[in-house]
């Protein structure tokens, strides 16, 4: 039951979000913001394929034990595609409300990014074992969690200051993606009930895209 139920919602997510982000790319018409937010979207359902993929051929076939290394490199390949999502958003932040200079902000993006993908790449992840350590876990999600603190804050700011109507819930949507994905991070392994946070996780990134689109169906008439 598991794997059809997980399966199902994987596939409706991946296809969902791949299709708005062309929708979005190639309705954006000139209009830099929503061309890349399309491109956004397109990162995070291509870059979560390589890890719901192989974990919905594992569900339906032998089980996830014996696709540890298709997972493994799965998760580390979507740890950089998320960093580089929102790096993504916050140039879309920038497009929106028409931000120019700031090079310390952008520097501390770039930083945090770029420390979030060498963390991931250092080898003590284990990314391909079965007993990957927790110590790594949390080390490599502390420069991600940063800078999705930072991106939460500028949309927050922004979308109030602006009045902003359309873009009113992005902070949240990401306040939720981060709420649910960290218990998952710290105690998955040792209760995995705790992975169905993923779930509403990944409901939480849908609205993200689905604020992008409606925003570009209402604004580039």
């Amino acid at each position: 039951m598991q794997a059809i139920v997980e399966t199902l919602f994987d596939t409706v997510y991946l296809i969902s979000v791949i299709t708005i982000g062309i929708l979005m790319i190639r309705g954006s018409k000139g209009n830099r913001q929503f061309c890349l937010f399309g491109w956004m979207a397109v990162v995070l359902g291509a870059g979560d394929s390589f890890h719901l993929v192989p974990r919905a051929l594992a569900l339906c076939t032998t089980g996830l034990e014996n696709y540890t290394v298709p997972l493994g490199l799965g998760k580390w390949i979507t740890s950089v595609t998320m960093t580089i999502f929102y790096v993504l958003l916050y140039y879309v932040w920038r497009q929106r409300y028409q931000i120019t200079g700031q090079n310390g902000l952008t520097s501390a993006v770039y930083g945090l990014a770029g420390g979030r993908i060498v963390l991931c790449m250092m080898p003590q992840n284990q990314w391909l074992s079965v007993e990957a350590p927790l110590s790594w876990g949390v080390y490599r999600n502390i420069p991600f969690a940063l800078l999705g603190l930072l991106i939460i804050i500028l949309f927050y700011r922004s979308a109030k200051d602006y009045g902003d109507k359309a873009f009113r819930w992005m902070w949240l949507t990401i306040v939720l993606s981060f709420g649910f994905y960290i218990p998952v991070v710290l105690w998955a392994d040792t209760i995995p009930l705790i992975g169905m946070l993923m779930i509403p996780k990944t409901c939480a990134y849908v609205w993200t895209v689905l604020i992008g689109y409606f925003a570009m169906k209402q604004e580039c008439k």
